[in-house]
């Protein structure tokens, strides 16, 4: 998977992590030290990368968690099928069809370039350039 581990109480909002295996963005972390000779706790809110939906939960802050590794690259639309598009990769010209979210269905049209990310092996279209 991931060979960067960071403490739960050095994940930041902006941070990426992993959340049961998704990659995850987060978007807050509250701390809170609980008596004499008790641990920091971390109650961490973070959004998938993928769909979007929200993932809470409550760490130890000694707690270590993982950071993924995310590809971002640039590429253009040789043509959409339905719910996917052909996708050719800028740099390397290699042709690839990756499913459309819904935000960015209506936007994406023959021709146009984006941005699209691989995510511990999941590729997903992030924008419209």
């Amino acid at each position: 998977m991931s060979d960067k581990l960071i403490n739960a109480s050095q994940a930041r909002p902006g941070t990426t992590i992993l959340v049961d295996d998704v990659a995850c963005v987060v978007k807050s972390n509250d701390i809170s030290k609980t008596g004499k000779h008790g641990h920091a706790k971390c109650r961490i809110e973070a959004i998938s990368v993928l769909d979007g939906k929200k993932k809470v939960f409550v760490v130890g802050g000694h707690e270590r968690l993982e950071v993924p590794i995310i590809e971002k690259s640039r590429g253009q639309v040789l043509s959409l099928m339905g719910e996917k598009a052909s996708i050719m990769d800028l740099e390397t010209f290699e042709t690839i069809e990756l499913p459309i979210s819904e935000e960015l269905k209506n936007d994406i049209k023959d021709g146009d370039q984006i941005e699209y990310w691989n995510v511990q092996g999941t590729k997903v279209i992030k924008r419209k350039f």
